[in-house]
């Protein structure tokens, strides 16, 4: 017993300690996604109207980066969770030299650690479920496989940070299943309003707990009163509306009622451009019902999907077996809630159009989920192996491909480095090129600038670019003096032109110039750099 606990923390401690130490390593390589110049600025914008409020803010409220920060009642995009963005505007100011290249590498690597911290929340549910570390771990292994999840974990600080964090939150919810006590649930109440403070759709983890309890309560073998119910929900409710308040200025400047508004603006967001699918413009009121599975099927690598569906059906044999016996189990009201915040969300964003854009990003939070039923499948896999007959030799030959395919996963995302954010499962290159949107992020457009910078010495560089965001979010991490060479010039006297694939599947047109390098990643093309006489 004590070497298998000994064998469990130093597994588990170098694979979180090495998962570090490769995000200490590789978050200087990625560029600035379309969304972090802005996300940046709500921070500021709340750490303003927090200084304001303060006896002792004048002097941070007359800072030279405040004086052009919008107040928090004028800013359009306030009612966004800020707490992830105010953290990384003050870690910045305490250890950074305050220049923007500092600053986003610093971000980078601080959503990178959340995306560790999300890996060990979701190994440690893993091990409960199963009821072996070995199998969380695999969990969380799978997790850094994903190519897309490992290259976003780097940059985007919506969506992983906010997977991270429900995951942390369903985590205190099974803790709080397991013994329902007031102390868990003050946890648990802290765990949703950290995830509600990044985005309003957590509060549908209050959905989730509701759920939980009532599980507990009905099939748990341990008697629940109404009356300690009663106290768990208590707490559960006070400490997550403290947490969401303390880590929402938004809400200070308005009211409670806001939050409903804001959930509503998040539901039916005004998205004004269009998603390219299956080699069509739409715009997010056309998008068809198999959006989301479609996205999900061409990014998740096809043996973590293919476990999956067979983790779920194994549970759903079982349970149609059992009946409601299955539920009187800690593992079988487990696979329930697991179950629910897979499909769940999914269902909810098919059946009411809920506005979705660039992929599934918006759902990625249900990715946790995902692995944790590919999980289940191989286990189910792993156990049939060990019988005898055409089964087990079935069972092996479906373990050895996915070992394979996994591999080859894992080359990928070293070939692909740093543009793992237009990995396509199992589509040829030419096939993804023509149906589906590519660099949505706009991240080429760093390694597109430090081509130019490299390969031309001249003091000045004009550059063109179709959308300005990309190309000025990623001249803010060059370095000073390569930034201060490059100059934006709409029009047609710019000597370069970089190019972009996002909603432009063709071809360029000769006037752009002569494409003197291109970037691409698993035989997709990301960015072509032109250059003019």
């Amino acid at each position: 017993m004590l070497l298998a606990s000994k064998a469990r923390r130093l597994s588990t401690g170098i694979f979180f300690g090495t998962l570090l130490l490769l995000g200490a390593w590789l978050h200087r390589d990625y560029g600035v996604s379309w969304d972090e110049t802005n996300n940046h600025l709500n921070g500021l914008v709340n750490i303003k109207f927090i200084a304001s409020l303060l006896p002792a803010g004048h002097p941070i409220h007359q800072h030279p980066t405040f004086v052009t920060t919008p107040d928090i009642r004028d800013f359009p995009d306030a009612h966004h969770g800020p707490l992830f963005e105010m953290s990384a505007v003050v870690l910045s100011y305490l250890l950074t030299d305050h220049d923007s290249r500092s600053y986003f590498l610093l971000r980078h690597f601080l959503i990178f650690s959340i995306f560790t911290a999300g890996a060990w929340a979701l190994y440690r549910l893993g091990a409960h479920w199963l009821r072996d570390w070995r199998w969380g771990l695999l969990g969380a292994g799978l997790l850094v496989l994903s190519p897309r999840f490992f290259a976003e974990g780097f940059y985007n600080g919506k969506d992983i940070v906010y997977m991270a964090f429900f995951t942390l939150a369903m985590l205190t919810l099974l803790r709080l299943c397991q013994r329902p006590t007031v102390g868990r649930a003050l946890v648990h109440g802290l765990a949703t309003a950290l995830a509600m403070d990044i985005r309003v759709q957590g509060l549908q983890l209050v959905l989730f707990t509701v759920v939980g309890l009532w599980l507990e309560k009905r099939w748990g073998t341990e008697p629940v009163s109404n009356r300690q119910l009663l106290q768990v929900a208590l707490a559960y409710a006070g400490a997550t509306v403290v947490g969401v308040l303390a880590g929402w200025p938004y809400l200070w400047a308005h009211s409670l009622p806001e939050l409903l508004e804001v959930s509503s603006h998040a539901v039916r967001y005004p998205w004004g451009f269009t998603n390219f699918y299956m080699g069509r413009h739409l715009l997010v009121g056309e998008l068809p019902w198999h959006y989301i599975p479609v996205w999900m099927g061409i990014t998740i690598p096809l043996p973590f999907s293919l476990a999956a569906v067979a983790g779920i059906g194994t549970a759903l044999r079982y349970g149609w077996l059992r009946r409601w016996a299955a539920l009187s189990t800690p593992a079988g009201r487990t696979g329930v809630m697991l179950l629910l915040w897979l499909l769940g969300p999914m269902l909810v964003v098919m059946l009411t159009h809920t506005v979705v854009y660039e992929g599934w990003r918006h759902l990625y939070f249900i990715y946790p989920a995902l692995l944790l039923w590919a999980v289940q499948g191989i286990r189910q896999l792993v156990q049939i192996s060990r019988q005898t007959g055409w089964r087990r030799t079935a069972a092996r030959l479906a373990i050895g491909l996915g070992v394979l395919e996994t591999g080859h996963t894992a080359v990928r995302i070293v070939q692909m480095h740093p543009h793992q954010n237009v990995y396509f499962s199992f589509l040829m290159g030419e096939v993804a090129e023509q149906l589906f949107e590519r660099d949505y992020w706009g991240l080429g457009y760093r390694q597109g600038l430090e081509w130019v910078l490299a390969h031309d010495s001249s003091p000045t560089l004009t550059v063109n670019v179709f959308w300005h965001y990309p190309l000025y979010n990623n001249s803010l991490i060059l370095p000073p003096q390569d930034r201060a060479r490059i100059r934006y010039t709409p029009g047609g006297t710019a000597r370069y032109y970089l190019a972009g694939y996002r909603w432009h599947p063709q071809s360029y047109l000769d006037s752009l110039g002569t494409e003197v390098h291109a970037i691409r990643a698993g035989g997709v093309k990301v960015l072509s750099v032109f250059r003019r006489p």
